[in-house]
């Protein structure tokens, strides 16, 4: 059974930083992209970043220089990583990961989804 299970969030105040994990599991994810989210209360989910199987990355005008991701490909568990500093309240959202492939950038269609972390920053 794939999992895709995000860890990390949680209440950080404006200026700080946290490092957001998610954990993939249940197949081998060779080959496959590992992309980003985010979704705050009554707004649509959002790209945020996305890396290939060999590095190349991709992110959002809106965290760019703030936030970076990262990944590590073992066989059995592949886990990638969002380090995020410099917060804005603006960034308080549900973040999810999700794993698809071919790479496409921004437009990388996913197949499996996490279900989320909060991360809440306050002002």
């Amino acid at each position: 059974q794939v999992q895709l299970v995000e860890s990390g969030g949680g209440l950080v105040q404006a200026g700080g930083s946290l490092r957001l994990s998610c954990a993939a599991s249940g197949r081998t994810f060779s080959g496959y992209a590992m992309g980003w989210f985010r979704q705050a209360p009554g707004k649509e989910r959002e790209f945020v970043a996305v890396i290939s199987w060999s590095g190349s990355t991709s992110y959002s005008d809106s965290v760019k220089g703030r936030f970076t991701i990262s990944r590590s490909n073992a066989n059995v568990r592949n886990t990638t990583f969002l380090q995020m500093n410099r917060l804005k309240p603006e960034d308080t959202a549900v973040y999810s990961c999700a794993a698809g492939r071919p790479y496409a950038g921004p437009s990388t269609l996913y197949q499996y989804w996490g279900r989320g972390t909060q991360v809440t920053v306050s002002s």
